[in-house]
This record gives C-alpha cells, structure tokens and sequence, in this order.
C-alpha cells in the first residue's frame, strides 16, 4: 500500500534507530503480562461486537452483545426485528437510537452478500482484500474490521483505539497529525505479522495503565529511557 499523502513516514533505518520493536513488546509484555490469544473464528460476532463497542466501554459493549443474543435467536431474527426492540437489547452499550439502525443494515448487507452469515471466509483472503470487502459493508471502517480479522481470524490487521493512538504517537512512531486509520497504515509498515497482536494488546495496557491521556505515569513508565517526550 502506498503511503498516506501528507503523512511522513519513516524508513526502516530511521525507525530502527528509534525503537527496536522487539524490544520494546518485551519490555512491556514483562511490565504487564500477555495473555495468550487465539482467534475464535466467528468473525461476524466479532464485527456486530466492534459496531457495538464504538463509543463505549469494553464492559458496556459487552452487555449490549450478550443481551443482543439473548434477545434473538439468530442473525435473521435481529434484521426482521422492529427497530426499537433491537435499539432495547443493546442499550447498556451507549447510543442505541444509532446503533440499532446501522446493525440492522450492516446484517441486511452481509444476508444479500453472504445469505448463511458466514464471513469466515475472509481468513483466505489477501487482508488487504479482506478489509475492503468489510469496509464496504454499512458502517465499517478501519478499525472495525481489522478488530475483526485480527482477534476472529488471526489476520495481520491493526486496529487503532484512544489507547494505541495515543501511546504510538508519545513515543514517536507515528506523526502527531496522523488520523487513526493513518496511524494504522504506518504501524502495519513497521510491524511483522506475528507482532500486530502484541503492538496492540501491549500499546492497550500501557496506555491504560500507565501513558494516560491526562498525567501520564512518566516515573514508573517501562519505557521512559526511550522515550522522546523525555526532557520536554
């Protein structure tokens, strides 16, 4: 993929006198800790879930799925559904008169599409084939679907929260300017495969635990010898 205009980006040598990326997911994983993760395979669950968590806590998003299958049997059963019903079943996850009506039409989509619901083929795709054909779906961007290959699907997709933004840009690897899905697209240039998954979950942990967005932590960071807010 070419890069972003108006965006510059690094080169290897520069971001490899910058970070050693290794390093740095090892720092942080003994930090913190990781716990092992290995793709669940439904990848549809995975998106309804991402479309449900915009906006809104992890612990929010959550309820407002379980009541969500709880509430409907099948996928069909939440398209044929009257709108307000489906906007009661996933209140607790925030913004429901909005959420209700885009799930309805993202399901629609992927029934005309895909009538079994079955996505999962998306995990033999090229992943840059496999984030278009979500991202044209209703309501999807960046984020979403890759939340979707990378956790349902095992995909090398980087999804970009508050957290990994946030944490990406204090410690120099993305531009100050760059949007989320521009951040996105430089962090899956500098990363392996095998370390999307890492990034993320560890940039997640920091930023919560430690690189807040208002005081950060700076005496107690694992990383604070590296970093370039240092002296600032």
């Amino acid at each position: 993929m070419p890069p972003t205009p108006g965006i510059p980006t690094a080169s290897p040598e520069e971001l490899s006198d910058r970070w050693d990326i290794a390093e740095m997911l090892a720092i942080l994983d003994q930090a913190y800790g990781r716990a092992p993760h290995r793709p669940h395979g439904d990848a549809l669950s995975e998106l309804v879930l991402a479309l449900l968590s915009q906006h809104t806590s992890d612990h929010n998003s959550g309820r407002a799925f379980h009541r969500l299958i709880e509430r409907f049997p099948d996928w069909d059963s939440v398209i044929e559904a009257p709108t307000s019903e489906v906007e009661d079943a996933i209140r607790p996850g925030g913004l429901a008169p909005t959420k209700a009506p885009r799930l309805q039409a993202l399901l629609a989509e992927v029934r005309d599409r895909v009538p079994d619901f079955d996505i999962d083929f998306l995990e033999a795709l090229p992943v840059e084939e496999s984030k278009a054909w979500l991202r044209s779906l209703p309501g999807v961007g960046h984020k979403s679907a890759a939340v979707t290959l990378m956790f349902a699907l095992g995909r090398p997709a980087m999804p970009v929260d508050t957290h990994v933004g946030r944490v990406a840009k204090r410690l120099g690897l993305t531009p100050q300017r760059a949007n989320p899905d521009q951040q996105a697209e430089l962090i899956e240039g500098m990363l392996e495969a095998e370390q999307m998954l890492p990034f993320h979950v560890d940039l997640i942990q920091h930023g919560r635990r430690t690189c807040h967005a208002r005081n950060p932590e700076c005496e107690r960071c694992p990383l604070l010898a590296h970093c370039p807010r240092v002296g600032l």
